[in-house]
């Protein structure tokens, strides 16, 4: 990608109806680039009716991507609990190939109280059991990992960027919402450059040029997220981040996952237009 797409998460609420096929439809009417598939309760979308919307899609030239269910645990302590989040990876990742989506993101882990060092194990482990499934079924699927919102969620940024180093096939999704919530800082131009400078410097120039980003308003306490926010009522400095996006030359995906979805992914799209680097 040579430049910023923007988009939603899931289907547009001025959309004609609550299937993909109306979101997509919707998303090229309002000028948007890109789509998040949500199979964040259950991958309900079979292989057989992914091919019509896959089609659409690249006839709509809107890029697709998948958010896998949120019942993923790699460091559950139950080995059926592991098995079962895996197998919902496997089902996205398999169900985003034939959208023609390039990647899917997910949580992956909660701490549990274990050591971080301990879980960051747990999750390498069942995540390269993972990829070496998909990898025999030559599936090319990017797994993306998220960053999160609460210190009790596996997902710092520097987890998942050694993650990104150790397993091939795996690359972070920022979400600068979450980090902000997370830490209570990265809320600055000065922050959101030095963490593009730390995807940089660990995973290399071209990871800037394939990135995959959430962004909304958040409500956060010193536990963490609470809640995603209207842009417009948070205090997240989106602006000062679309400047540092456009500084660093980042391209690849933005997708909004505020309660105003293709509101807020259309000012994200204007501000980054207006936006000096």
């Amino acid at each position: 990608m040579s430049h910023l797409l923007f988009g939603t998460a899931g289907v547009p609420k001025s959309a004609r109806g609550p299937t993909t096929q109306a979101g997509i439809e919707r998303i090229a009417e309002l000028g948007l680039e890109c789509l998040e598939v949500q199979f964040v309760q259950g991958v309900k979308m079979t292989k057989e009716a992914a091919l019509p919307v896959g089609k659409l899609a690249a006839q709509k030239r809107v890029t697709l991507t998948v958010h896998a269910p949120y019942a993923i645990n790699l460091n559950a302590k139950e080995p059926e609990k592991v098995k079962a989040s895996q197998e919902r990876l496997l089902q996205s990742a398999r169900v985003a190939a034939v959208l023609g989506a390039k990647g899917i993101v997910f949580h992956a882990a909660f701490y549990l109280g274990d050591a971080a060092a301990a879980v960051y194990v747990n999750v390498k482990k069942h995540l390269e059991e993972v990829r070496t499934m998909l990898k025999r079924e030559d599936n090319q699927v990017l797994l993306r990992p998220e960053v999160t919102g609460k210190a009790s969620q596996f997902g710092s940024i520097e987890e998942l960027l050694s993650l990104s180093t150790e397993i091939e096939g795996v690359a972070p999704c920022l979400d600068f919402s979450h980090w902000h919530a997370r830490t209570g800082q990265a809320n600055s131009y000065p922050e959101f450059l030095s963490i593009l400078d730390q995807v940089e410097a660990k995973l290399g120039k071209q990871a800037l040029s394939n990135m995959h980003i959430h962004l909304s308003g958040i409500h956060y306490s010193k536990k963490g997220e609470i809640k995603h926010l209207e842009l417009r009522e948070s205090d997240l400095r989106y602006k000062e981040l679309l400047k540092a996006l456009k500084a660093r030359e980042v391209s690849g995906l933005i997708v909004c996952e505020s309660p105003n979805l293709e509101d807020d992914a259309l000012l994200l799209q204007q501000s980054y237009r207006e936006a000096s680097a």
